[in-house]
């Protein structure tokens, strides 16, 4: 009896071992599904845009900040990026210039 609580025990633990592996993996690839949307989507506004994306989103959305140089300007600009976690569509939020992101102190 004792034989089977042991082998019991190692089964729980590597299944469990396993389902977080899977699930480090899925936030991985909820991830890059946010990136490659959100740039996607910011590829006619921003040259070469680079995107921060908040690892697991909100509880209905993932989440981004696409920043790079606008298209025929010398500004660099930023837009937040939104992704429906169900359908996965994707919006921008309106352009947002450096100088609209400087926060000084007491302000």
């Amino acid at each position: 009896m004792p034989y089977r609580n042991i082998l019991a025990t190692i089964t729980l633990l590597a299944a469990a071992g396993s389902a977080s592996a899977a699930s480090d993996d899925a936030w991985a690839q909820f991830a890059r599904t946010v990136e490659e949307k959100c740039l996607a989507a910011a590829a006619d506004m921003i040259e070469a845009p680079r995107a921060v994306v908040d690892p697991f989103g909100s509880e209905r959305f993932g989440l981004a900040i696409l920043t790079g140089k606008a298209k025929g300007a010398d500004a660099t600009i930023s837009h937040i990026c939104v992704m429906d976690k169900q359908s996965e569509t994707v919006e921008l939020g309106s352009e947002l210039s450096a100088d609209e992101l400087r926060v000084t102190p007491g302000e």
